[in-house]
């Protein structure tokens, strides 16, 4: 489920937009493109250092969207290109997934795992 075109986005500098739904409302947080690592298995891991409210949110309402974009790779009408992906997540604190992130970010408290249902090209 993840593309050629979505993992370029993914090397590239770019901001990476999460946006959550829990008992209090939306809440979005950001993060860096090149933080986010993929699996074998289709899915989206990202460092949690603080993510307290989106962690909480998740338990709520494990539903996600994720926006991605760089302005260094080709879009569909010139410069810039960038993803909708929407999904489930989970945060997750022992287990390969966290070790993983884990030896890269020193930081790191959790690691939010995300099953990608659609990763669509908006532009």
């Amino acid at each position: 489920m993840i593309s050629e075109k979505l993992l370029e986005i993914l090397k590239e500098d770019g901001v990476v937009a999460i946006a959550t739904l829990g008992e209090e409302g939306p809440h979005m947080v950001n993060t860096w493109n090149s933080y986010l690592k993929t699996t074998e298995d289709g899915r989206l891991l990202i460092p949690a250092g603080y993510m307290h409210r989106t962690e909480a949110n998740i338990a709520f309402n494990p539903e996600v969207l994720i926006t991605v974009g760089s302005s260094k790779v080709k879009g569909l009408n010139g410069p810039g290109a960038g993803f909708l992906i929407k999904g489930k997540a989970q945060f997750i604190t022992s287990g390969p997934d966290f070790d993983v992130l884990k030896a890269k970010f020193a930081w790191l408290r959790a690691t939010m795992a995300v099953t990608i249902e659609s990763a669509t090209q908006t532009w």
